[in-house]
């Protein structure tokens, strides 16, 4: 079967109001990432960061799978002899990974079917996740004698140490209620209403002053790993700019 259609898009993107959609689009491989696609989410990710239409992002998957992780058959040319291939392919999994983090418009994934290693890194590494009764997340890389390297840091950060490390160490995969137990999940619907769920929360996140959603974001992960004292003074540092945002609203 074709990889997919060449005249597609590896990543589709959908605008609706001040929200854009951006759907993973290697359906007949469960979207795994291979080069292409990762690149691909990559830029398109940094293009709606830069639109100033967009004020918040919906991820998701074409077809019946949300991200299967990363594409095995890329790695025969993953060699110690293509090293310059090795170092290329894992700069451009740790930037993607670690953007949606960094983006300044709130991004939340609507994920159906399997979000697996790398795939379960990009549901969790945006600020919300919206599941589907269907979800299989886990990473089973070690099952393949791979390590989870570039997905573990928001894992361990998401859940508790032994929890984290349960799941990475046994490789097992977790349904949609268990995620939520663990904090992983914000919210389950049923498969055909990911979508429309992950898009009334992002629709909310476009209601709102972007330059105050943008501030609130950036302030939130960085006192995340602040001490007390100093991320108390962080706060206080955008509480002091955010009187001029009613100013400058944009609307």
């Amino acid at each position: 079967m074709p990889d997919t259609n060449p005249t597609e898009p590896l990543v589709v993107s959908e605008d609706h109001g001040h929200v854009r959609i951006l759907r993973l689009n290697r359906p007949t491989k469960l979207n795994a990432l291979n080069t292409p696609l990762t690149q691909a989410l990559h830029d398109a990710l940094v293009a709606a960061d830069s639109d100033g239409s967009v004020r918040a992002i919906v991820l998701a998957g074409q077809g019946r799978g949300f991200c299967a992780g990363a594409d095995l058959s890329e790695f025969k040319d993953l060699t110690p002899d293509q090293q310059h291939l090795v170092v290329r392919r894992a700069d451009l999994t740790c930037r993607t990974q670690s953007l949606l983090q960094n983006l300044s418009k709130p991004i939340v994934s609507a994920v159906q079917g399997s979000a697996i290693g790398g795939g379960a890194g990009l549901a969790i590494g945006c600020d919300m996740f919206v599941a589907a009764s269907d979800l299989k997340f886990g990473y089973p890389e070690l099952k393949h004698s791979i390590v989870p390297a570039l997905v573990m840091t928001a894992l361990q950060r998401a859940l508790g140490r032994k929890q984290a490390f349960e799941m990475i160490s046994l490789g097992r995969l977790i349904g949609a209620e268990e995620a939520r137990a663990l904090g992983l999940v914000n919210v389950v619907t049923e498969p055909a209403a990911v979508v429309g769920a992950a898009l009334e929360i992002a629709q909310i996140w476009a209601s709102f002053n972007p330059m105050a959603m943008a501030a609130a974001k950036s302030l939130f992960y960085r006192v995340a790993d602040l001490p007390y004292e100093a991320a108390m003074a962080a706060g206080r540092d955008v509480n002091a700019i955010m009187r001029g945002f009613r100013d400058m609203q944009g609307a």
